[in-house]
């Protein structure tokens, strides 16, 4: 026998965090029980899986191809088990919603309300720019936004726009004025995401149209950029849904539909007509109508 299912999935944390420390933590083990693991694996096989070193651990040529047997099972259990769970017919248990963290401030009330209509589940609210694999479970319903999404087996869904604008505090504006309709980026300050990888499209529009030395407060939040903004650190995008009836934001730059984008709201077909999900999506349907977002 190979090993118990613990000990190469322990090896293949180990692989995927670099540490004894990082799988024990992952795992919700003692980093002993880690090394245990490890060490009765090596044993049984007769090999070494891992060069040890002052940094971490690194998979040897035997060790890689016993990991990437232990990733596409471990894939494929998440996925047995994100199904599973989604299988049920009572509003009850996880689920699992994923967003892009433009969107959080919109979806946060509604899916709080939604909970409290069905007391039973568990809320799971995932705002991350990373995509998350709906064929593997790791999410029950998705709302992305940007080109529509083209993964086999999802059914997508329109879900209306984003909006987003730029915008000032009153304070920056009465200091040092705003661009306007003219577009004068000249002497002003900018703040933005800290990851010129982003492909949201103000950070897009940024990094064409203003010098580095401008965009003098990054953060790797967007909840963070638009605080910046409110504190007068600079000119920064905002979700019109969380800046309209706020007295202290003026509109900074005027760019019509530059910053719009389509919001998709998307489901995996084993999991689409699940009681719940088919819940979710009606409610957050609704919910973008009657913003005026459909």
């Amino acid at each position: 026998m190979v090993g118990n299912w613990d000990e190469i999935r322990t090896a293949y944390q180990v692989a995927r965090m670099g540490t004894v420390s990082g799988a024990a933590e992952v795992l919700g083990v003692h980093h002993a029980t880690v090394i245990r693991h490890i060490d009765a694996l090596e044993t049984r096989l007769g090999t070494k899986l891992f060069q040890r070193h002052a940094r971490g651990y690194t998979p040897t040529e035997a060790g890689q191809d016993l990991l990437t047997v232990a990733q596409a099972t471990d894939d494929q259990l998440t996925q047995l088990v994100g199904r599973l769970k989604g299988r049920g017919e009572e509003m009850a248990g996880e689920l699992i919603v994923t967003s892009v963290p433009d969107l959080a401030s919109l979806l946060t009330p509604w899916l709080a309300r939604f909970q409290a209509m069905h007391p039973g589940l568990i809320i799971r609210f995932m705002t991350d720019s990373r995509l998350f694999r709906l064929e593997y479970g790791e999410a029950h319903v998705a709302i992305r936004a940007g080109a529509v999404p083209e993964e086999p087996d999802n059914v997508v869904q329109p879900f209306g726009r984003t909006d987003d604008k730029l915008y000032a505090s009153r304070a920056y504006a009465e200091a040092h004025g705003v661009p306007g309709a003219d577009g004068d980026l000249a002497g002003h300050r900018f703040v933005c995401s800290d990851s010129r990888e982003s492909r949201a499209p103000y950070n897009r529009w940024i990094h064409a149209n203003v010098p580095d030395d401008q965009i003098v407060f990054r953060a790797s939040e967007q909840r963070v950029v638009e605080l910046a903004v409110r504190a007068g650190a600079g000119i920064g995008h905002i979700p019109v849904w969380d800046a309209r009836d706020d007295p202290d934001l003026v509109e900074a730059i005027p760019l019509p539909d530059t910053f719009s984008a389509p919001a998709w709201l998307v489901t995996h077909v084993d999991l689409h007509r699940t009681t719940k999900v088919q819940a979710l999506t009606r409610f957050l349907k609704e919910e973008a109508k009657a913003l005026s977002l459909q």
